[in-house]
């Protein structure tokens, strides 16, 4: 599989012809959307899934049974729960998880699935919730008001996946970035790669 890394979030995986992107938000490139087969949605929040632009686009979109979109275009959607197996443009996919990492006092709490791709590319949007299985690909928060740098290279060594690439790092200027990855690159050595926006790995 072939996977290409967007701005922040968003992840385009393609294989055998068939293209599935995972969280195009408010942040992402619109050309993540280009001949997508389906989209994949992680949470409500906006730096994972742009309404206005899916709403126009007219590709199947999954999202968590729970998640609230904001007012705006009606988007046609597939809900999805916790340990649910379904294809989506032609992939196999799990959902696992279930709720949004606490940023402070218990907020914010929303419904947030990640989704473990053929078996191989594991995408756990704003969350660290293990997959329960051996991945080959993981694609790992490098930063967010919920997350600290420890607690993000904790979940990546216990994965134990064979190819790291860093998400949810546009809010990183390049002395950050430069930071995180050298933290990610020491503890996890050659697995782990940076990926700038449109860069496949």
């Amino acid at each position: 599989m072939r996977i290409t890394k967007f701005t922040h979030a968003c992840v385009r995986i393609e294989n055998a012809g068939r293209v599935l992107v995972v969280d195009p938000g408010t942040w992402s490139e619109p050309a993540a959307l280009t001949g997508a087969d389906a989209v994949l949605v992680t949470h409500e929040h906006a730096d994972h899934v742009d309404v206005l632009r899916l709403a126009g686009a007219g590709i199947p979109v999954f999202l968590p049974a729970d998640a609230v979109l904001p007012a705006g275009p009606a988007l046609p959607v597939t809900r999805v729960r916790a340990g649910e197996r379904f294809t989506a443009g032609g992939f196999t996919v799990r959902a696992v998880g279930g709720r949004h990492a606490t940023i402070h006092g218990g907020q914010p709490d929303c419904a947030n699935l990640g989704y473990l791709v053929e078996d191989a590319v594991y995408h756990p949007g704003d969350a660290l919730h293990p997959p329960g299985t051996p991945v080959d690909t993981l694609l790992v928060p490098a930063h967010g008001s919920w997350l600290k740098l420890t607690e993000a290279i904790d979940f990546a060594t216990a994965v134990d996946a064979r190819r790291v690439f860093p998400i949810h790092d546009a809010q990183l200027n390049d002395r950050g970035l430069a930071s995180v990855n050298g933290w990610f690159g020491e503890t996890l050595g050659d697995r782990y790669r940076y990926l700038a926006p449109g860069q496949p790995g």
